[in-house]
């Protein structure tokens, strides 16, 4: 890694943290408001939120209802009285906003009938909150519509790759978890002290009885309505009031003995995502409790999952891949792209098989079946044969999925298990989850154990979207991170994930996702070389390096040649705001690096390593420089470093103290946003870093990959930064970095002019 890259967030981020601290520490200013009577005596104002909020209508009411308490000096205090399961992100956060500007005017007490997700978001705007003893309060958590897949036209242009479906597909687990962590954040504030749940319990969205909310600090008291409206009055100081409801005085029947001729608000007991995404398209987000099985979206309306009919792809080759269809199965050639292009390479010829007798016939002359997610048991004839086939030498690729879109109804991992139980291979009921590690989401999970076996030569990480695990019989070859947990069984384990048997000359080879084979998600971490490396033992071919006008791809990488003069561009993703770095090589010891809301200045000795930043009035001397990569780089590098510094800020000096372990652990081609592709190490980097500050202790720990290329130097990052006060947590961060575009400075420029678009790789 480029030090003056990966260490510009270990000075600026304590900094972040200790401002973040500051401002939950800073006491709300007042509010300055008109006056505007509605009733000549002191009143306590209640305001009904009721049922779904995915209207803008919903929010405008109910923004006219907060206006009015706001602007009316009889209303000394208000109380919300919420019987909702939340709805759209946008319009809760509205309506939660508007509500903290009236807490500033005058006290807001929340009555709570019904108060999930969304719902619950706009109770914790109150500064106190009663619940009944039975009503459900909490699920904090959020659902998506996920952005469809674009079939561009000739006739209808866009003019960007996003432009028709708004968001990437990959990267939308990370808004989501954006938008989850906003929702946190304002439990965390409008509870404080009272709230008795962490970050990670609180993800969990669980629903709690409003007895067990006020043991976690969800809800401050047991009581109904009137104690709302004596919790209200108490706090303003009111002796002598009346109740006024103030939807009433904006037209809207709230149930209190008036009535309306308003529609009421969409009732959210018979919602669904499909009905739901009539109202607003995705992509989009919601702070919304559902029921059961609302939450499942029509498999019919995604591409991906219709039917092939007889399909085939490649030349006459020797080999022939059969891909079941004749069993309801949930896979189209669509999905299958990526794994037949480099079948097709290979010259191996794929079919998509849709009848059973047509398939007993074509296994005669083929060398592997797939079956990917049936809807139909096999029968034991039909098991038998496909045994047979394996015994004799024959190739069988089971993949399963239990993601709603490939089973449709729960529980129907049985038709897969109809066939693997032949082999000793058994797909377990529900999905697998990791609430600490995971990749954007919990139940999109990383698997990083792998045994010694063809299958997962080379693998370091793969991530799986929302998988089954394998009853294997010791026949496992990979397994989830450790804490990953069942969903059936609500319990952490060993999971197996991809499992493989030897039958007679065959193989039998069993995958627990199957999303993970289909663009964008094929090219997350290993996940194409695990493609690959099936490819290789399907075909009998071991997949060979790319080659590029430079030659075949090397094992190492060389120190980056980057002159005086070099301007590179990056687009940095941090917590998924979007901002472009710039990074200039000023002098052969100094490099200046250029963000929106800072300049940092790196310096480094004659060797390379880094010795002081400065920064906005901030500066950094290492006792011992941090020194740069070992290159050249190879897999299985290690090294490791640790200095004391001191950091001067606010005219006081903050000892502090870095230790960090580094290891290349691979080699990737890198898609870069300039349409490049470089050949990068790729480097696991993970860090301690630790300052005192005030008397206190600030611990940074960072957990981070990026990718290095000789031509280009650092092209990628991807990190967490999580942040300690005094050894309590305080707040993550996620980050990435990819290089935009670079051009070398005149030095190299003169000698390699138009040479770059022949050697993308360097």
């Amino acid at each position: 890694m480029e030090p003056h890259l990966a260490l510009l967030k270990l000075g600026k981020k304590r900094v972040m943290a200790l401002a973040i601290v500051c401002v939950l520490a800073a006491s709300a200013a007042g509010y300055f408001f008109l006056a505007r009577h509605v009733s000549r005596k002191d009143a306590v104002g209640v305001i009904s939120v009721s049922g779904a909020i995915v209207f803008s209508e919903d929010v405008e009411r109910y923004v006219a209802m907060i206006n009015r308490a706001i602007t009316n000096d009889s209303i000394r205090a208000v109380v919300l009285r919420i019987d909702s399961p939340g709805g759209y992100v946008d319009l809760v956060e509205q309506v939660y906003l508007d509500l903290l500007e009236l807490k500033k005017a005058k006290p807001v007490v929340a009555s709570i009938t019904f108060a999930a997700s969304g719902g619950y978001y706009i109770a914790v705007a109150a500064d106190y909150i009663c619940a009944e003893p039975t009503t459900f309060v909490g699920n904090v958590g959020v659902i998506g519509t996920v952005p469809p897949t674009l079939i561009p036209s000739e006739v209808a242009l866009e003019t960007g790759p996003y432009k028709a479906t708004g968001l990437s597909e990959l990267l939308f687990p990370f808004n989501l978890s954006a938008a989850l962590d906003n929702f946190v954040s304002a439990v965390e504030k409008g509870r404080g002290d009272r709230l008795r749940l962490t970050p990670s319990q609180l993800k969990k969205g669980l629903l709690y009885l409003g007895s067990e909310a006020v043991e976690v600090g969800l809800v401050d008291e047991i009581g109904s309505l009137q104690k709302a409206i004596k919790e209200a009055t108490g706090r303003a100081g009111l002796r002598e009031y009346e109740v006024v409801d103030l939807n009433v005085a904006v037209g809207v029947s709230s149930g209190l003995g008036s009535s309306s001729n308003q529609t009421p608000s969409l009732d959210w007991r018979g919602l669904t995502l499909e009905a739901l995404s009539e109202i607003r398209p995705p992509p989009s987000i919601l702070y919304l409790y559902l029921q059961p099985g609302a939450i499942r979206q029509s498999a019919s309306e995604d591409g991906d999952l219709v039917s092939n009919g007889d399909f085939a792809s490649g030349g006459a080759g020797e080999r022939t891949v059969l891909v079941d269809d004749s069993h309801g199965n949930k896979v189209s050639a669509w999905q299958l792209d990526v794994l037949m292009a480099e079948l097709a390479i290979r010259n191996a010829t794929v079919r998509f098989v849709p009848s059973w007798r047509e398939l007993e016939q074509a296994l005669s002359g083929a060398s592997c079946l797939i079956v990917a997610s049936p809807a139909d048991p096999y029968s034991a004839e039909e098991a038998e044969r496909i045994e047979r086939f394996v015994s004799g030498g024959g190739i069988l690729a089971l993949f399963y999925d239990p993601a709603y879109e490939y089973v449709e109804i729960p529980g129907l991992f049985g038709p897969i298990n109809s066939l693997s139980a032949r082999f000793g291979l058994s797909f377990a009921k529900g999905y697998l989850y990791n609430e600490v590690e995971n990749y954007g989401i919990y139940r999109n999970v990383y698997v990083k154990a792998f045994a010694d076996n063809r299958l997962t030569r080379g693998l370091e990480s793969v991530v799986f979207f929302t998988a089954a695990h394998i009853y294997s019989m010791n026949k496992g070859v990979a397994w989830a991170s450790n804490g990953t947990h069942s969903s059936a069984a609500e319990r952490p384990g060993n999971y197996t994930t991809i499992a493989s048997v030897d039958r007679g000359k065959g193989t039998v080879i069993a995958f627990g996702d199957q999303t993970f084979l289909a663009e964008p998600f094929c090219y997350v971490e290993d996940n194409r070389k695990l493609i690959l490396n099936l490819v290789s033992i399907i075909t009998g071919v071991e997949p060979k390096a790319e080659e590029g006008v430079g030659g075949s791809v090397e094992e190492e990488v060389a120190e980056p040649d980057l002159p005086v003069g070099t301007e590179k561009e990056y687009t940095e993703r941090v917590d998924g705001n979007e901002s472009l770095v710039g990074w200039f090589k000023v002098s052969d010891t100094e490099v200046r690096i250029e963000r929106p809301d800072r300049v940092t200045h790196y310096y480094f000795t004659e060797d390379g390593k880094l010795w002081r930043w400065v920064s906005d009035g901030m500066e950094c001397v290492y006792d011992n420089p941090i020194p740069e990569p070992p290159f050249p780089l190879v897999k299985g590098e290690k090294w490791a470093y640790e200095s004391r510094y001191v950091l001067s800020f606010g005219g006081k000096l903050h000892l502090g103290k870095i230790s960090a372990q580094e290891e290349v652990v691979g080699f990737e081609d890198v898609l870069a946003g300039d349409d490049k592709r470089y050949f990068c190490a790729k480097v696991r980097f993970r860090g301690v870093d630790s300052l005192a500050v005030e008397g206190g202790n600030m611990t940074i720990v960072i957990e981070e990959l990026y990718w290095i290329s000789s031509y280009a130097g650092s092209v990628k990052e991807e990190s967490i930064s999580r942040y300690y006060v005094d050894g309590a947590f305080a707040l993550e961060e996620m980050r990435t970095l990819l290089l935009k575009s670079i051009r070398k400075g005149a030095e190299l420029q003169k000698g390699l002019a138009g040479s770059f678009a022949s050697f993308p790789r360097f």
